[in-house]
């Protein structure tokens, strides 16, 4: 199993935004605690990481924050601040000042409704910050500029390719924390047979699997591939199927116009009651009132971490 694939594929579940914010002077944004994964990436300039516990970190341009699960933190041109005298960050007016600014980073992020984190993200340090090599990885710079040029006009398609560059950000934050911080063992899965499982979840999750069929796939006895399968993967297999399922038809909604029936049978439940039952008991909400608020509500910056909050 590919641990970035799956947190990205849970992820997705969300709402993505990214957004370009430049600043000059003395300045400062407090960015709010939300339910979601992040990223900021300095395109120029130099300034200082605020989170309400630790050192101040300097940032310089190049660097990439990654910020796993949420946590309230800030940016500022000094490090002699503290969380609580950051001013809210400000969004971009509808006509962005075109002049040069000292300090200019694009902040994206992934926000959930309710408590859906993954739980390898749950287990990183609250914020990562790294400096690429961008000479070794030219891609990643490439991938910079198209997100820029994205956030720069709102264009037709505009919501298909936001969802594509977030994703792809995030993908190549987490390689390089993988490869470059001391974040202790991933839990990739490489035993055979529950790897074989895992992979007709994912792929055939509209199947009406069983416990002894997936145990039969894994070339395991029931009790074996429960055992197995819950120590390397952290949930029982039938628990976490059944969260993939859900996990999925969120991203579903989330991105397509498809009766709620169609999804339903596209994850396996044989009716839309039994679909919407299930759905409301992971995430707290009816499909319906999910799809619609992940479509149509706007975005409600404050200090307070409040649910509504898009920026990371």
């Amino acid at each position: 199993m590919d641990v970035i694939s799956e947190v990205i594929g849970t992820i997705r579940a969300g709402r993505p935004s990214a957004l370009r914010v430049r600043q000059s002077g003395t300045w400062g944004m407090y960015l709010p605690g939300i339910e979601g994964m992040g990223f900021h990436v300095v395109l120029k300039g130099t300034g200082w990481l605020i989170t309400p516990s630790g050192q101040p970190v300097p940032l310089n341009a190049g660097d990439v924050v990654l910020v796993p699960h949420g946590v309230e933190h800030g940016l500022s041109h000094t490090a002699a601040c503290t969380i609580d005298g950051l001013p809210d960050l400000e969004l971009p007016s509808a006509h962005p000042v075109t002049e040069p600014a000292a300090f200019d980073v694009v902040l994206g992020c992934y926000r959930l409704e309710r408590g859906r984190i993954h739980r390898f993200l749950r287990e990183l340090p609250p914020v990562i910050t790294m400096s690429p090599d961008y000479d070794r990885h030219p891609e990643t710079r490439v991938l910079i500029e198209m997100l820029v040029a994205d956030v720069a006009e709102d264009l037709p398609g505009a919501a298909v390719s936001r969802s594509a560059l977030v994703d792809l950000t995030l993908v190549h934050a987490l390689r390089h924390a993988r490869g470059h911080t001391r974040l202790g063992a991933w839990p990739e899965v490489t035993d055979p047979g529950i790897a074989a499982a895992l992979n007709e979840m994912h792929t055939s999750a509209q199947r009406p699997w069983t416990l002894g069929q997936l145990s039969t796939i894994a070339g395991m006895s029931l009790t074996a591939f429960k055992r197995r399968f819950t120590l390397l993967v952290g949930t029982p297999p039938m628990t976490y199927l059944t969260d993939w399922r859900l996990t999925h038809s969120a991203r579903v909604l989330r991105e397509t116009k498809a009766p709620l029936a169609a999804i339903a049978r596209q994850v396996g439940y044989s009716s839309e009651y039994a679909f919407a039952n299930a759905f409301r008991r992971k995430f707290g909400i009816a499909p319906g009132r999910f799809r619609d608020r992940m479509t149509h509500e706007p975005t409600r910056p404050g200090r307070a971490p409040v649910p509504d909050a898009e920026q990371v």
